[in-house]
């Protein structure tokens, strides 16, 4: 049986899939902005090693297990925004899908964007950690210097 599909009808789609194309806009953007910390963090790990090899401190180990532990909270929320990214795909996909083949695909559609939306909080709460953990060990060392200073 040939499929008849009609050019409203693929332009109706077409509107349905806008909101997730934006959502995903977002998160691309979202994602640049993870991966550019996490290659901060890598380059000031390279430097404290660099200057590690040259005689162990105290200080230098700590900021480098700092470093380490921000390290992960980017990758999981790069990993969170990722999957939500994926998910947002197959809610586009299965948009068309439905759309096309009369499927009844409305219960994944919401189940995959339930998913895309818990995978983009996660994200946002690692993220969020990790700058917390930054700002805390930037106070720290601000207060570790006025002291020295004295």
């Amino acid at each position: 049986m040939p499929m008849n599909i009609q050019i409203s009808d693929i332009g109706h789609v077409i509107q349905l899939a806008i909101a997730p194309v934006f959502l995903l806009t977002g998160v691309a953007t979202k994602l640049t902005v993870l991966t550019n910390r996490l290659a901060r963090i890598i380059d000031r790990t390279r430097v404290l090693d660099d200057v590690l090899k040259q005689g162990p401190d105290e200080e230098f180990f700590s900021e480098r297990e700092t470093l380490y532990v921000r390290a992960h909270l980017i990758n999981t929320a790069i990993t969170s925004s990722t999957a939500c990214g994926l998910m947002v795909c197959l809610v586009i996909a299965l948009l068309f899908l439905g759309d096309t083949t009369n499927l009844p695909l409305d219960q994944y559609i919401a189940g995959l964007f339930v998913i895309a939306m818990l995978g983009l909080i996660s994200s946002f709460v690692f993220f969020l950690r990790e700058i917390f953990i930054a700002s805390r060990f930037m106070r720290e060392q601000h207060t570790l210097s006025l002291k020295r200073s004295r």
